[in-house]
């Protein structure tokens, strides 16, 4: 349900963009790099079509002044900030974003406050007209990591780092606040926080209660809360900080925040419990007394956890500032992505019509972000998509661009897939032995057990949520084939309401049938995945597999037209005559050897002219977990056996894991996309796909699985003797982006599907 209120700040769509510049080491990771914004100035265009009010931006100290003021270079800040102003996005300046300033300071510089507020006076004197700043981004969270986690530079591991880190860096907003607003007397300060809970087991119940009253520190310092009769003054004072040093500190440090920002990730919220044989090794810690796990609540909590509505009620009632949700964002696939932005919005409608002052939530990771699975503190290319895929030749939308479009603009979201709950609502969420969880100090402790020197917090609990039904399905066509189970196993896993049908009870080759079937179902996509898969049979009965593979593709792309349904369908890289030596892009043509290929390049046609907005994907070399008839597997099952097995030495193609591919096809298919597109596993050595000899692929999955591979015959395809000709060469590789993992990834991940 959404909530619409005609308040005196309604509720705007922000966006944010990651923008990291943090140090290990001696090493400096710039997010602005990775994702190319750095020398992509249109992209502010693409921003301000969204129509978003406010952006999250960059001016940060690293970049700007890595060498002192005197020496500072504004021409990147001086084109992008002119550009903002004249596409009419107000930026909220941000100047340390995770970061530790330049080379010559730290967090736990004496000198960091006074050297970050000279950056902000300069700042401020050269964009007199900005009005919005935040100083440091998450105070508490980089404190965690640069001081007490050792991710981050200055890399300490205890806790007067972590406290002395914290205090510099409020002690530097205020400062820089300061500075600022002698340049520019109504700049305002939105100050961001994550402020994720933390739920126990009955024994942990003081390290939970530690948690939950550590995690508003930075904000209550801000605000000037902390006094000796505040519980984390007493913490304070364990972690090393004299008395005269925090007295000093909470005197200069008040600087509460006009709009305060709350960052929420759906894995924010922690649970503990010392139990640690329940859970991996990597999560095992403790605090000195205890031992214990310290793993996502999401997926141990049995009943509802705090989510967005319940912690911006919270920080409402403890300050009673205005509150903006400062990022957005989940890592997963697109639909949940949807569902996210789409809930944390609805909260905010409903505080807003309850009297909260919340004014906008913020759409987060325009560009994705690089490396965050590992706290970037290593540069491996793990990329998350956001809302615009770098993984294109140009940043391109996905459906959360669209979403925030029609928030921004005032027009209610419809996409089907917002129906159902996102997995963090869903059973299939818990990974570990669920539990009722503690949280906040709220149970009195049977066991002894030694104790900070804080008062916990009366417990509160979090409100149920409404969820709505699903409504409309995803219709998949080829309940029988290898590729239609894919996608039933992974809608299942995703989410998404579907319908798995067979040819009798949808006959695509059948007019009256398809009609029939949308009429009852109304259908918002259709996936096709039947066909006639059989290329050497095709050559002697070309009329079923013509009749199947193109007239059945052609009827059904009549009928989405008709019915205004979203299409996705299937071709192969046996369109192509294998008369190159590079990879094979959308635009090549087609000159099919064989009559499977002809039914395909013909389909293709069909299908666009019929409906241009249908998504038509060309992939190749099936291999996959879930069916026994893929060459991988039963190469390996023939191999395992000692029986003999022949591949092709010289035919090089692009080798396909079915379930990257599917999961990839649904993200398109979900983000709206249409016309041809090339899907294939790229090679681990490059960006484009350069494929690999059916025989090469035969011993890679031998090795992985230390198969011998003593009885595999291999042999020029000529030699093979199929009766449908196929190209010596049909890599696929792409003018539109991609979107797939590495062979070797794909590879992997196989074994391990198949033990699942």
């Amino acid at each position: 349900m959404s909530f619409v209120f005609n308040a005196k700040y309604p509720v705007e769509i922000w966006a944010g963009l990651e923008c990291t510049v943090n140090r290990v080491g001696e090493e400096y990771f710039d997010q602005l790099e990775r994702n190319g914004h750095a020398w992509r100035l249109d992209d502010l265009e693409l921003f301000a079509e969204l129509g978003i009010q406010k952006i999250r931006y960059p001016v940060l100290w690293e970049r700007v002044a890595p060498n002192g003021l005197e020496n500072a270079d504004w021409s990147w800040v001086d084109v992008r900030l002119d550009r903002l102003q004249e596409l009419g996005i107000t930026p909220i300046v941000g100047l340390v974003h995770h970061g530790s300033g330049p080379r010559d300071t730290s967090l736990v510089d004496p000198a960091f406050p006074e050297k970050l507020a000279q950056f902000a006076r300069a700042v401020a004197e050269r964009y007199p007209w900005v009005t919005h700043y935040t100083p440091i981004n998450e105070p508490l969270t980089t404190a965690r990591f640069s001081g007490m986690y050792g991710h981050w530079y200055p890399h300490g591991r205890d806790n007067l780092t972590f406290a002395r880190a914290l205090l510099g860096e409020c002690r530097a907003i205020a400062l820089s606040m300061q500075a600022i607003r002698e340049v520019n007397p109504n700049a305002q300060l939105v100050q961001t926080e994550d402020l994720g809970k933390t739920y126990s087991t009955l024994r942990l119940v003081y390290q939970a209660g530690l948690e939950n009253e550590r995690r508003w520190l930075s904000l209550d310092l801000l605000c000037g809360y902390i006094t000796p009769l505040h519980p984390m003054w007493g913490y304070l004072r364990y972690c090393g900080i004299s008395e005269a040093e925090l007295l000093e500190a909470c005197h200069n440090i008040y600087c509460p925040p006009d709009i305060m920002g709350i960052n929420h990730y759906v894995t924010s919220d922690r649970f503990l419990d010392e139990h640690t044989e329940n859970y991996p090794a990597w999560t095992h810690g403790g605090n000195g007394w205890d031992k214990y796990a310290d793993v996502d609540a999401v997926r141990v909590c049995a009943e509802s956890i705090a989510g967005p509505y319940t912690l911006l009620k919270e920080a409402w009632e403890r300050y009673r500032l205005p509150l903006a949700v400062t990022e957005v964002h989940v890592n997963c696939t697109r639909e949940e992505q949807l569902r996210w932005l789409y809930e944390v919005w609805n909260a905010a409608q409903k505080l807003q019509y309850e009297g909260v002052d919340i004014r906008a939530i913020t759409a987060w990771s325009l560009l994705g972000s690089y490396d965050w699975n590992s706290l970037v503190t290593c540069s491996v290319g793990y990329y998350e998509s956001g809302v615009f895929d770098l993984r294109s030749p140009h940043p391109r939308p996905t459906a959360i661009a669209k979403l925030i479009r029609d928030l921004a603009t005032g027009n209610k979201p419809n996409h089907p897939l917002l129906d159902t709950p996102g997995w963090w609502h869903r059973p299939e969420r818990l990974l570990y032995p669920s539990v009722n969880c503690l949280h906040e100090g709220a149970e009195k402790q049977t066991n002894p057990t030694p104790h900070y020197p804080f008062c916990p917090l009366s417990p509160e609990g979090a409100p149920s949520s409404s969820l709505p039904t699903p409504s409309r399905p995803l219709v998949i066509v080829g309940a029988r084939g290898t590729l239609g189970q894919a996608f039933a196993r992974l809608c299942e896993v995703r989410g998404i309401t579907y319908r798995l049908l067979t040819r009798q009870e949808m006959d695509i080759t059948n007019p009256t049938s398809v009609n029939a079937v949308f009429a009852v179902l109304k259908p918002w996509a259709v996936v096709n995945a039947a066909g006639y898969v059989r290329v050497d049979d095709a050559e002697r009965e070309p009329h079923i597999c013509l009749k199947i593979n193109t007239e059945g593709a052609a009827i059904l792309a009549t009928a989405c037209a008709q019915y205004n349904i979203a299409l996705l369908t299937f071709s192969s890289d046996l369109v192509f005559n294998g008369a190159v030596t590079n990879p094979y892009v959308e635009s090549d043509n087609a000159a099919p050897l064989n009559v499977y290929g002809c039914s395909k390049v013909l389909a293709e046609k069909l299908v666009l002219q019929a409906y241009p907005a249908s998504l038509v994907i060309r992939t190749s070399a099936f291999f996959g977990p879930w069916d026994e008839y893929n060459f991988v597997t039963v190469a390996l099952r023939e191999l395992s056996a000692g029986n003999t097995f022949v591949a092709a030495e010289d035919a090089v193609v692009s080798p396909t894991y079915v379930p990257d591919l599917v999961q990839a096809s649904l993200d398109l298919l979900i983000d709206g996309e249409s016309g041809l597109w090339h899907l294939a596993n790229k090679s681990a050595s490059a960006q484009l796909t350069e494929g690999i000899a059916w025989a090469d692929l035969a011993r890679l999955a031998a090795k992985q699985a230390s198969v011998s591979i003593k009885n595999l015959i291999t042999l020029p395809m000529r030699e093979i003797g199929l009766p449908a000709k196929r190209p010596i060469y049909s890599v696929l590789g792409s003018d539109r982006g991609q979107f797939m993992p590495c062979l070797d990834s794909a590879m992997s991940r196989y074994f391990d599907d198949r033990r699942w």
